[in-house]
């Protein structure tokens, strides 16, 4: 029987190409959104992949959405912590809304899509948790202390999360992506965008693509072994 994986921020950007793959290597997908209906309707339209509307910052709403994909779907194998945002400002200009807006998405999303999903994964003896990190929770950025907070500590919730998970066949693992050739990263201003390009070995910005394949080994069954670990996807730009 497939396997039911939900993916948070997957109708754009990584986390469609994670949706997507999923999908063609035979899970059952949901992706979940928030904001842009249009956007939404369209990948479902174009991929076949059912989206689901709520905001991940909110606990009550992760309970409820996780509720109806197991409705439709039944009960979710897989999570793919992927959504997040960018509120950037340096500390003098950053607001406390931008701070806790940053934080309760993209780092309170993780705690509450796996607090909704955990007593099941618990009673099947299997589940397979991929947090999104990022290179810049790992080294740090000018500019993002609300992000780099958030995403430092996605590294150390995934560690603490698999020592839970580790007798239970449920494994909690980490991606901390480069920069990626997103809408995220196109709205960078082109000279600022040459300067990151330039510290990156392989001279290239990523791939969506080449982290979804990093999703789909950590998620396989057989990949039951591999927990509490980060995967740096980042063309040898930070080495951790």
């Amino acid at each position: 029987m497939a396997r039911v994986a939900i993916v948070t921020g997957g109708t754009r950007g990584i986390g469609e190409a994670i949706s997507v793959a999923l999908r063609n290597a035979g899970y059952k997908v949901a992706a979940n959104y928030c904001g842009n209906d249009t956007r939404a309707k369209a990948f479902s339209e174009r991929t076949g992949i059912g989206a689901y509307k709520w905001d991940v910052a909110d606990y009550q709403a992760c309970v409820d959405g996780v509720a109806k994909v197991v409705a439709d779907l039944g009960p979710v194998d897989v999570i793919v912590n992927n959504a997040g945002i960018t509120r950037d400002a340096t500390m003098r200009k950053m607001s406390r809304d931008g701070w806790d807006h940053v934080i309760d998405t993209n780092l309170g999303g993780c705690f509450n899509l796996c607090k909704a999903c955990w007593d099941g994964m618990l009673e099947r003896s299997f589940g397979r948790i991929v947090n999104i990190g990022s290179i810049n929770g790992q080294a740090g950025q000018y500019g993002q202390v609300n992000y780099a907070a958030a995403k430092s500590g996605i590294h150390g919730f995934t560690k603490a999360l698999a020592h839970e998970g580790a007798a239970k066949g449920i494994t909690v693992n980490a991606i901390a992506p480069g920069y990626i050739d997103t809408d995220m990263v196109a709205a960078v201003p082109p000279n600022v965008l040459e300067k990151i390009v330039a510290k990156i070995p392989v001279g290239r910005l990523g791939k969506a693509d080449e982290i979804a394949r990093g999703v789909l080994f950590l998620v396989a069954d057989d990949a039951g072994f591999v927990t509490g670990s980060t995967l740096s996807i980042n063309g040898g730009q930070h080495m951790y």
